[in-house]
């Protein structure tokens, strides 16, 4: 049967930016799907391979092993997969195919109606996208006062149990103080399992997290202790944060509800602009994989992060082209910062465009720093860094200033990735525009544009994004 997965298609028949192998390869959910969708890149095992006008939709019948081809067909604008061989990855190898030919030989599709196989998908998507935006303008009138009410009474007691449970948590943290942070050591993991379980039953899960993180650092090398010491501050920060949340700003008090684990919606004024994908990539979180996307707004100049999450040995449903710039709305989600938003309707997609406004390397502990104000519990946050070059130190890389005395060190967890020599030779010794996270660990950089172009005066503008994640 037809699979598919995706985001929602762009309601318009604007032109769509042509993608790049990379780009489609950033797509794939796994190694084997990689390679299995490059040996599928050629016109070979192809036929059939079409376009609508604008390019938005592309189509093809790929050769297997049946005597049936596989009917697979793209819509470039979510980007969303239909296929109807058997796998249960999104977006499998033949969809991975498709593109890659569609990348290296846009002449092999010819524009026109697509076949009546793929016509039904793609009207179907369409149909379902204009429901979607007729039941989002209704949504007000639908839910009536006793649905409110009850939503409001299912808050309540749920704020109740993560007071109870941010209360023992206190209390425990208390009497791991009084017994000594070193005796941690003879504890056990076991102590912060069953501790984590607690706050599990309170449905603070981020509670739950936090005190993970805690069993982890016990014994974990030399200074543990210390490091032990200060996530504990940081976790009876966010208890206390929590049981005064009344006396707090908005905004944070917003972000502590995020921290413990409550749910969230975006609710922010959408916020409409050409939007820059700077970065993707997947991190592990338990059983599931969380997706972060980093955008850049050309005209409000935010910065805005999606995110998105997927079964274990499953790609998270949204993806987008990095390179690209969308013509699409965003509503940010409540909190220090409103960072994190939600990908709403997409009016099309242009043409890549170099990389955003950066700062001195210097200047990006500063950022951190006002970002702390706003959510003390953040790790890192984005920063792009213009004209630094990435050099070896004592104790691993740092990038540092081309026309200044200062330097970042990059993260422990960069230095073991094949990115990092990527942006090595993207450099090649001279000044490059990198985006990335900074944080109390040191500088994690996630794309570099390449330094062959530039703009005018000294600072690179860049050509084609390198994923360096």
């Amino acid at each position: 049967m037809l699979l598919s997965h995706g985001g929602e298609p762009s309601p318009t028949g604007g032109p769509v930016a042509r993608w790049s192998v990379e780009q489609v390869l950033a797509l794939a959910p796994d190694d084997a799907s990689r390679k299995a969708g490059t040996r599928l890149g050629a016109a070979g095992p192809w036929t059939g391979t079409g376009c609508d006008a604008t390019g938005g939709a592309v189509w093809g019948l790929c050769k297997g092993s049946g005597s049936t081809p596989y009917r697979t067909v793209v819509d470039t604008t979510g980007p969303a997969f239909s296929c109807s061989c058997p796998s249960r990855k999104f977006p499998c190898k033949h969809a991975l195919g498709l593109l890659l030919l569609l990348a290296s030989d846009d002449a092999a599709f010819r524009p026109g109606e697509p076949a009546d196989w793929a016509a039904a998908w793609i009207e179907g998507r369409r149909g379902r996208a204009a429901e979607k935006g007729g039941a989002a303008a209704g949504g007000d009138t639908a839910r009536g006062p006793a649905d409110t009410a009850a939503a409001r009474k299912r808050a309540e007691r749920r704020a109740e149990r993560v007071t109870g449970g941010a209360q023992e948590l206190e209390q425990r943290l208390a009497d791991l103080l009084r017994g000594g942070l070193a005796a941690t050591d003879h504890a056990g993991y076991g102590l912060w399992e069953e501790t984590a379980a607690r706050m599990v039953d309170a449905q603070a899960p981020g509670l739950a997290a936090r005190v993970r993180e805690l069993g982890a650092i016990t014994g974990s090398g030399p200074g543990w202790p210390v490091r032990l010491l200060e996530e504990c501050g940081l976790l009876h920060l966010l208890d206390t944060a929590w049981l005064g949340r009344e006396r707090l700003p908005d905004p944070l008090a917003a972000t502590v509800r995020t921290r413990v684990g409550l749910p969230v919606s975006a609710e922010g004024t959408p916020v409409r602009d050409h939007w820059l994908v700077l970065a993707q990539y997947d991190t592990p979180d338990g059983k599931i994989v969380a997706r972060r996307i980093w955008l850049y707004g050309r005209e409000s100049g935010r910065t805005a992060l999606l995110l998105s999450f997927g079964a274990a040995g499953r790609s998270p449903a949204q993806a987008l082209p990095v390179g690209a710039t969308i013509d699409a709305e965003l509503t940010p989600y409540p909190g220090g910062g409103q960072l994190r938003a939600e990908l709403g309707e997409q009016f099309g997609a242009t043409a890549p465009a170099g990389p955003p406004p950066g700062i001195a390397a210097a200047a990006a502990p500063a950022v951190y720093g006002t970002a702390l104000r706003e959510d003390p519990w953040l790790d890192a946050c984005p920063v792009t860094l213009c004209d630094v070059i990435p050099v070896p130190s004592k104790d691993g890389w740092q990038v540092a200033d081309a026309h200044a005395d200062s330097a970042l060190p990059i993260t422990p967890a960069a230095l073991s990735r094949p990115g990092l020599w990527k942006l090595v030779a993207l450099s090649g010794g001279g000044p490059v525009t990198v985006f990335g996270e900074i944080g109390h660990r040191g500088f994690d950089p996630f794309a570099a544009w390449d330094p062959d172009e530039r703009g005018e005066g000294r600072h690179t503008t860049g050509g084609s994004v390198i994923q360096l994640v």
